[in-house]
């Protein structure tokens, strides 16, 4: 397998890959267009039944892109979809797999090697009788994408994908991308995809400067909040910051109406609460309900709102953007965070490609011992 890791000395591995996501996300769905048949072949017959469970499966990162999905594909596709870490499935498989239902495991890998994420596919095929896999990786080399058997599809992403960083960001929004696009049909995800990837190049700069603001700001803590899909969004939000500084600033995440059931609580006169907006007419105005509480209260550092609109405020909008909906909207709603986490990394003194010097986590897990019985 290709060596991956950053040069030391290179520029930051981590704000290319950031940057890269408007031409990756591009290049991502002509991959599936170009596979669009075969892709189809595959998923057609099992998607013809009516008892399927879809299960969107990873870990970390990779777990929050099904985070973010789920609720919307149950909506669009009429069925279930579940989102479940590949951490569940392995530690408590019997809670998590259904022997007797069909099954489809769509499985996400950065790198394709991380042990849960093989141990979870070899659980399904032992425990359920009818089980078929799609693998959406980034990595051609990796352990999952080179599994090869008769009940599995492999999609390989663009090789610039396959980020080099410690922290996942343009892998993320490809394999998101991918799988909205694979299952809400490739053919209609063409002419969404040139708006996602233009209101990203049109934002980046824009929340280069405002992240850099913001990092230079010294917040003691940090608050995602988000109402459906940007739930699963926040909680990828506040794992990019805690990643990239290293632990240095503690962050939380929760929805816009289940923040005052207690974790309201962690606010300080030095936290930023951060609100991904919805463009749901109906989920928006709870969105903008804490927005304004928040605000109202006095006792937050800031209030910041990421929105296809103008809130008022302290408000990271994204231009051109009010023809997406909130699937579309995940995409241009990440960088900020992303970047956001970048310069809180290099304002504490930090190496954002290799934050942990300790060596204590890495960028594809180690330590993970797989139990195939109880002690």
């Amino acid at each position: 397998m290709p060596d991956t890791s950053p040069t030391p000395g290179a520029e930051s591995w981590t704000r290319r890959e950031i940057l890269q996501q408007p031409d990756t996300l591009r290049a991502t769905q002509a991959v599936l267009r170009g596979r669009q048949a075969e892709i189809e072949a595959f998923l057609g017959p099992l998607l013809a039944k009516p008892d399927l469970r879809i299960m969107l499966c990873g870990a970390g990162t990779s777990a929050f892109i099904g985070e973010c999905l789920a609720p919307w594909l149950t909506a669009t596709l009429g069925r279930p979809v579940e989102a479940v870490a590949t951490t569940d499935i392995v530690g408590s498989p019997a809670l998590y797999l259904d022997a007797a239902r069909p099954t489809l495991m769509i499985s996400f890998g950065r790198s394709g090697n991380s042990p849960e994420s093989l141990a979870a596919v070899d659980l399904a095929d032992a425990r359920i009788a009818s089980i078929h896999h799609l693998v959406i990786t980034c990595n051609g080399e990796g352990a999952l994408a080179r599994r090869g058997s008769a009940n599995s599809h492999v999609v390989v992403l663009p090789e610039a994908t396959h980020d080099r960083a410690f922290a996942m960001t343009s892998s993320f929004s490809a394999m998101m991308l991918a799988a909205l696009s694979i299952l809400t049909g490739i053919g209609a995800m063409d002419a969404r995809v040139d708006g996602i990837a233009n209101a990203i190049a049109t934002l980046l700069p824009r929340a280069d400067t405002a992240a850099a603001t913001l990092a230079a700001r010294d917040f003691e803590r940090v608050v995602y909040l988000g109402s459906g899909v940007f739930q699963g969004l926040a909680r990828e939000a506040a794992l990019k910051l805690l990643e990239l500084t290293d632990g240095a600033i503690p962050t939380t995440f929760d929805s816009s109406l289940g923040f005052r059931h207690g974790p309201k609580t962690i606010v300080t006169a030095r936290t930023l609460v951060v609100v991904f907006v919805s463009a749901d007419p109906l989920t928006r105005l709870y969105d903008l309900d804490i927005i304004e509480e928040l605000r109202a209260d006095g006792r937050c550092g800031a209030v910041l709102a990421i929105s296809a609109r103008n809130e008022g405020g302290e408000t990271i909008m994204v231009d051109d953007a009010t023809d997406l909906d909130d699937a579309g909207l995940l995409f241009p709603y990440i960088v900020p965070a992303q970047l956001f986490g970048l310069h809180c990394s290099l304002h504490l003194g930090r190496t954002p490609d290799r934050p942990n010097a300790s060596g204590t986590v890495n960028r594809v897990v180690q330590g993970v011992r797989i139990h195939t019985t109880a002690a």
